[in-house]
């Protein structure tokens, strides 16, 4: 199909100064086994997850199909149950119970933790994709079983109505008729309860899955997720014209309309060919651009663009040009109706077909037809749908201009949706939902099973530790702090205790912590891993260490108040690749662990470090020092380096290492004031899980030990070796999120 433009002169060269982007819906399932059919992927999804998604549809369907109290009740008729079109059903779902959509969110969201956990845990994304496959796949099918469940109850209701005992031939006629509606609006409802669904899965996404899936891998794969929050996904093929007239804009379905999907697919092609963006107008990457809505608002700024610029008059040259091919084509009367139907529909349809409603809108014959139905269904008034046949007529040509820009906009986003849905709904034929537990009994035996369990159902498992952190926190000078409190006739051990040993007593369930031993002046506790757990040990220890800090400074600030000396800490972290070992004395375990030794090193302060450092206003706790050459170290440089460390975290590199595949870390370099001079220091950041919905964010440092002369402690250069410390500053975490605010706002 072919047509002219107006301006088609200077079109291509409007279009030089455009920017638009590209994209191409795709999702693979990788690296998976095949499941007893060697054809598809066996999901086993958990049992309360299933009872509760098919509770939450019955409930839903009932709601929106106006049955509530006909479906509610179980049937306890044996004889009635048999005739029920020779249905047996294996399950009956206790209806009775009370509809709470919040928790069925929370069960929802925890199974979807659940799977980003063992996605990560197995370092396989493809996992999760699984997953989310196997439950939309089990909510498309619910929501035609539990339609079918609840008409079954309906029709079960009323043949107890009917018994020879019940009277009030009104009544059953009334009841007759709410359940003839009911299976007549199948679609309206089934639409409906699905858009409730896709809502809880947004809002899921929004305040947890995303956040959890971003800490745990970051950006990547970011297109892939987003094609699993789709609300087309819950129509049966992307043509649902209640669906898209509330979401986007509801095109022609008959042959003989103008404003077919396919036919403006064309002439969107075709604008893209004359603005010379494309070769042709079927050329493949016409699709690629037609994915991206924001293109519609690089090429002509939505309907409104800003003529005052010059990219506003290219801009509005472009939007002619598509008026132009709308109106010569003969759809800018179809567009304008596809807008003032969207809100007749609640009135008028049914009983009218929503695509009659709209061409009455702009056909006298069709409107004459429809007027005749509303008389014959009740007297409806035809008001409204004049004052929308005056609206499109007397519709202004700036009007006119701007809605084409809208709907270029909204086809946009319509094409978007429709091959994602269709990307999703191809890949999703590869995933076997198993329900049947002799056929879930033979995947798992021939280890075939993707079994996605909520964590109280899983089976308890011996415990197994695969690796460990260890944090211990010492107190600096204890000796002259307690001397001190002596002196002042004051109980340095009611003090430590009050100020240091039961404010973090109180942090280790929060973290599953364990005390390995107590010194006089410090603590070390010890963070398992265990098989089959997600794996983030050193990423939850930097936030308790984090936390710890904090405490201890807010019980500083009372105790300065009454007083009091404050308690200066230094805090050091390890991590170990493997179980502690442990020796017994007598009944009691203690623990072996090459963590302590190391996590005691980076816990120290030099003293004569300390002394030069801390009149210092310094930005960070932690700082790692060398008077000697590499050469004079014996092979072991460790031993010879001057540690720093006030109210700091100092991580071991392993440590380190291992939290970069814990979480997604973003990694800026900031310009602050240092030791000798202002310079550039590289710090990352990322976000933690801490369960339950919550995060909290950390930095760390990455520093370099520096070479200083013993006499002066004058810098001679700063060495190629790395050292890391989770910073606690809150004006560095200001900083962070300054550099990302600014970037949000580039973007």
């Amino acid at each position: 199909m072919a047509f002219s433009f107006l301006q088609r002169g200077n079109l291509a060269d409007h279009a030089r100064q455009l920017s638009l982007a590209s994209f191409e819906p795709s999702l693979a399932l990788e690296d998976l086994v095949p499941g007893i059919d060697n054809v598809r992927h066996d999901v086993y999804l958990s049992p309360k997850f299933v009872d509760a998604t098919r509770f939450h549809i019955f409930k839903l369907v009932a709601k929106y199909g106006n049955v509530e109290e006909l479906a509610a009740e179980e049937v306890a008729s044996a004889r009635l149950r048999s005739r029920m079109q020779g249905r047996t059903v294996e399950k009956q779902l206790d209806t009775n119970r009370p509809f709470d959509p919040a928790e069925y969110k929370r069960v929802l969201t925890d199974l979807y933790v659940v799977s980003l956990n063992r996605a990560k845990a197995d370092s396989n994304v493809t996992l999760d994709f699984l997953f989310r496959l196997a439950v939309l796949k089990f909510m498309r099918t619910e929501l035609v079983n539990q339609f079918g469940a609840a008409l079954e109850r309906c029709r079960a209701r009323l043949k107890m109505y009917e018994g020879p005992r019940q009277s009030g031939t009104n009544a059953i006629m009334g009841l007759r008729e709410r359940v003839m509606r009911f299976q007549i609006n199948k679609k309206s409802v089934l639409r409906r309860a699905g858009q409730d669904l896709f809502v809880i899965l947004r809002e899921a996404e929004k305040e947890t899955l995303g956040k959890t899936r971003r800490s745990l891998f970051g950006e990547s794969n970011a297109a892939t997720f987003d094609l699993f929050i789709n609300r087309q996904l819950f129509s049966d093929d992307g043509q649902d014209d209640y669906l898209n007239a509330e979401q986007y804009v509801m095109l022609g379905n008959y042959e003989r309309d103008p404003d077919r999907f396919q036919t403006i697919r064309e002439f969107a092609g075709q604008l893209l060919k004359i603005l010379g963006v494309v070769a042709e107008a079927d050329d493949p990457q016409v699709e690629g651009i037609l994915n991206v809505p924001e293109n519609a608002y690089e090429i002509m700024a939505g309907g409104t663009p800003e003529e005052h610029t010059a990219k506003g008059k290219a801009q509005k040259a472009m939007l002619n040009a598509w008026v132009d091919v709308l109106e010569k084509q003969s759809v800018l009367e179809s567009m304008l109706a596809s807008y003032e139907v969207a809100p007749l529909l609640a009135q008028y349809s049914p009983p009218i077909n929503p695509q009659q409603l709209k061409n009455s809108l702009i056909s006298r014959t069709e409107r004459k037809r429809v007027e005749t139905l509303l008389d014959e269904h009740g007297k409806i008034s035809p008001a409204n749908l004049h004052a929308a046949v005056k609206k499109i007529e007397t519709c202004k040509p700036a009007e006119r201009t701007r809605q084409a820009g809208r709907f270029f906009a909204d086809f946009l986003r319509y094409h978007r949706d429709l091959r994602r849905m269709e990307t999703v709904l191809a890949v999703m034929d590869s995933v076997n939902v198993l329900g049947n537990e002799k056929f879930r009994e033979l995947s798992a035996v021939n280890n075939t099973l993707y079994e996605f369990l909520l964590p109280e159902e899983q089976k308890p498992t011996e415990e197994k530790v695969v690796h460990h952190v260890i944090l211990k926190a010492d107190i600096r000078e204890s000796t002259t702090l307690t001397r001190t409190l002596f002196e002042r006739g004051l109980n340095p051990a009611s003090y430590f205790s009050l100020n240091f040993y039961d404010p973090i007593n109180k942090l280790l369930p929060k973290y599953e912590a364990r005390k390995v031993f107590i010194e006089g002046d410090a603590i070390i506790l010890a963070l398992f891993e265990r098989d089959g757990e997600p794996l983030t040990g050193v990423a939850q220890t930097c936030v308790m260490a984090k936390e710890i800090i904090e405490v201890v400074t807010a019980y500083n600030a009372r105790s300065t108040a009454a007083g009091l000396p404050s308690l200066e800490l230094g805090i050091g972290v390890s991590y170990q690749d493997s179980a502690p070992m442990y020796l017994m004395d007598a009944t009691r375990k203690i623990m072996i662990s090459k963590a302590i030794n190391e996590s005691d090193r980076l816990s120290s302060c030099h003293k004569g470090m300390r002394r030069l450092l801390e009149d210092r206003d310094l930005l960070f706790n932690v700082f790692s020092f060398k008077t000697v050459d590499d050469a004079d170290t014996g092979g072991n440089p460790d031993e010879f380096l001057l540690r720093y460390n006030i109210g700091g975290i100092h991580i071991s590199r392993a440590a380190f290492v291992k939290l970069r595949t814990e979480i997604s870390l973003q990694a800026y370099d900031l310009e602050v004031p240092m030791i000798w001079k202002k310079s550039n220091v590289r710090v990352y950041s990322g976000m933690v899980p801490l369960g339950q919905g919550t995060f909290h964010r950390i930095v760390v440092r990455e520093g370099r030990v520096a070479h200083v002369d013993p006499r002066d402690f004058a810098l001679k250069r700063l060495t190629d070796e790395n050292y890391y410390e989770v910073c606690t500053n809150p004006k560095i975490y200001e900083a962070i999120e300054h550099v990302q605010t600014q970037a949000a706002v580039a973007r």
